[in-house]
């Protein structure tokens, strides 16, 4: 009797089968696709406000380094030496983009 099939399945005609078929693969593409892009969309955006703010965070780290280094200079970095806290912000800005960096990579390389 397993063979066999029940009234309601012999009654289907082949283009009742093939719309069937047609809106459970719409349904599933839609189930695989749509839902996991939509949350995956939703992390991304989380992910690039953090960077942002992170990243603007980062900026005003190393313009308030600058303020500081000319504010507690006084008249040591004058004239020719003017550049000196600039760099010294650049160097900051540098090492602290190195270390998020070097943080990155040793998380994905030690999976």
């Amino acid at each position: 009797m397993s063979g066999e099939k029940s009234g309601a399945d012999r009654d289907k005609s082949v283009p009742a089968l093939g719309s069937e078929l047609l809106g459970l693969v719409i349904g599933y593409a839609k189930q695989e696709t749509v839902d996991p892009l939509k949350s995956l969309a939703r992390f991304v955006a989380w992910g690039v406000a953090g960077a942002v703010l992170l990243s603007t965070g980062g900026v005003l780290l190393a313009l308030a380094a600058v303020r500081a280094a000319q504010a507690e200079s006084g008249v040591h970095l004058h004239g020719s030496l003017t550049w000196v806290p600039y760099a010294g912000g650049l160097i900051l800005a540098v090492v602290g983009a190195t270390w998020s960096i070097s943080r990155i990579f040793k998380g994905t390389g030690a999976k």
